[in-house]
């Protein structure tokens, strides 16, 4: 029996545009398709799902089948009325993708697999994985499987990122996790990899220890007519630390509008580098402000300022964020060099080190404006003082 599947539906910019289902890893829930899902709307209609086990979904008691799961996403499909979809399946997502091709060919435009197998390995350890995840919980692995998603790299430069992917893991149903492992105990897709007749891309990554490049070129070659593509650096959750580049192939796979694709994943990098510099509460208040007559200039902002300039990993954000306060202290822009004076004592920038960038800036650019600046700096800190106190902040 099939289980109705929590997901996200995202409209695209026309009423007939296709739609593309984005079917995710065994411990993740639909947010981990959140690089693709701005970008891809721009073109089409999305569809994240959480698997049965995964997110929002019910959780029947298991074991489950990869077929099972198939089964629940074609049922989403039919409910909301579509005939034929584009694939998108990642890992166990991969798998799912993989049945759906293979036993139900009429349901899908194209496919794209990234950083899946046609067999994951031996019964065995997963059936010992969903042993251990019912008697000591998800928590338990989730730091083995972060390592397994990420480069050490990337893992070392962004902490917030491998923490949200943690919480992801750990909130997973222990008996849904279970369950899907068994699932993947049984998997075996490699005799009926010549049935799948969608056109099909094919994407590994090269430091992935879970899927590697020889297992994706295995159905690479499976799949007459595949395209083969291995990025590096990425591990298992290409999507993520290689986005821009996934989003692009499955925008060409697709045949998505690259001008419109393109602009979109400019504004959504952009957006979340300017909540994270400004806060969530300025910038929930600059979008609430914004008219038709604004719109277009906050856009440009947004893309070029924020998800170009402040995006460019030449500077980290810190030493943006120095340069920044120096400058607008430097031209007299008080407006702008009080909201992002406060945006450094939210982030946790000293005020002393503030200090130090006014004292310089009167060295070079002038004592008035520094002195306003000090102005400004004092004000905000004793703002922000009086708010920890009264426990507002």
């Amino acid at each position: 029996m099939t289980v109705a599947l929590a997901h996200e539906r995202t409209e695209g910019p026309r009423a007939d545009a296709e739609t593309v289902v984005l079917i995710g890893s065994l411990g993740s829930d639909r947010s981990m398709w959140n690089p693709q899902i701005g970008p891809l709307s721009a073109s089409a209609h999305v569809v994240a799902v959480d698997l049965r086990g995964h997110g929002a979904s019910p959780v029947p008691s298991g074991p489950y089948s990869v077929a099972e799961l198939a089964e629940d996403v074609l049922a989403l499909i039919d409910s909301l009325n579509l005939r034929r979809v584009h694939i998108v399946g990642l890992s166990l997502g991969g798998a799912v993708s993989q049945w759906i091709a293979i036993h139900r060919p009429e349901r899908v435009i194209t496919l794209t697999l990234l950083c899946t197998s046609a067999r994951f390995g031996e019964p065995a350890q997963w059936l010992d994985r969903a042993a251990t995840v019912r008697s000591a919980g998800t928590a338990s692995l989730a730091d083995a499987v972060l390592q397994r998603w990420f480069t050490p790299e990337l893992a070392a430069r962004d902490v917030d990122l491998v923490d949200r992917h943690r919480r992801m893991i750990a909130e997973t149903s222990d008996e849904g996790y279970a369950a899907c492992c068994e699932a993947l105990s049984d998997w075996d897709s490699r005799s009926d990899l010549n049935r799948i007749t969608a056109p099909t891309l094919v994407i590994a990554g090269r430091q992935d220890p879970s899927t590697t490049p020889e297992d994706l070129k295995i159905i690479a070659d499976g799949v007459i007519g595949s395209t083969f593509r291995v990025l590096d650096p990425a591990a298992h959750l290409a999507n993520v630390e290689q986005a821009g580049p996934v989003t692009a192939a499955i925008a060409a796979h697709i045949g998505a509008d690259a001008y419109a694709l393109g602009r979109a994943a400019a504004h959504d990098a952009g957006m979340a580098v300017r909540r994270s510099i400004l806060g969530d509460a300025h910038v929930d208040r600059s979008v609430a402000a914004r008219t038709d007559f604004t719109a277009p200039f906050q856009d440009f902002i947004t893309r070029t300022a924020w998800g170009d300039i402040w995006n460019r990993p030449g500077l980290d954000h810190h030493t943006r964020r120095l340069l920044t306060l120096a400058i607008l202290t430097a031209v007299g822009n008080q407006h702008e060099l009080d909201m992002h004076i406060r945006a450094a004592l939210r982030a946790g920038t000293a005020p002393d080190t503030m200090a130090e960038v006014f004292l310089h800036t009167a060295v070079y650019a002038g004592v008035p404006n520094s002195n306003s600046a000090f102005g400004l700096a004092n004000a905000a800190i004793a703002e922000t003082s009086a708010e920890t106190e009264s426990g507002t902040s």
